[in-house]
């Protein structure tokens, strides 16, 4: 992968959706800690909803909790950050640019709703404000419409010397 911008930029914004192999070239994360498998109803610099199919066999059921397993809040608000990433990326077109994106704050985090294995997290973010490196949103999961988790949060964006 190259070290330095592609020479010509590309257009996403007819992108609505994005699958697996479009989100590993949006952001680094990988197994065990890629949390979203779909990104769709992309408005760029606007909004997003990312999609987690959980599974029972991801690695922190085995200890959250053995006889009752219940994904943790913290990873669900990491699986909203992530599609907020998938969003940014494309809005700033940053693919295939390995962009590092950092928290800064989270607020208003609350947990309304268990997720366990069997749930379809529809994890819908919106962008507050938007600068080139700095972002703000309110996301909220939700499983078959009820409300699971919501929160508002800050990022940083990071291209080291990559960009």
């Amino acid at each position: 992968m190259p070290d330095s911008a592609p020479a010509t930029a590309h257009d996403w914004s007819a992108t609505a959706t994005a699958d697996l192999a479009l989100i590993q070239r949006c952001i680094p994360h990988r197994y065990p800690f890629l949390l979203i498998d779909k990104v769709r109803d992309i408005e760029l610099m606007k909004r997003a909803v990312g999609i987690k199919n959980v599974t029972f066999n991801e690695p922190h059921f085995q200890g959250h909790f053995p006889r009752a397993p219940i994904m943790p809040g913290v990873m669900i608000i990491e699986a909203m950050a992530q599609t907020s990433s998938v969003l940014v990326s494309l809005s700033l077109d940053l693919v295939d640019r390995d962009p590092l994106v950092y928290f800064m704050g989270i607020d208003k985090a609350r947990f309304r709703r268990k997720v366990v294995p069997g749930d379809v997290l529809e994890l819908s973010v919106e962008t507050l404000r938007s600068s080139s490196r700095v972002w703000k949103f309110s996301a909220r999961a939700t499983v078959e419409g009820e409300v699971a988790a919501e929160a508002e949060y800050m990022a940083m964006i990071d291209l080291g010397d990559r960009g």
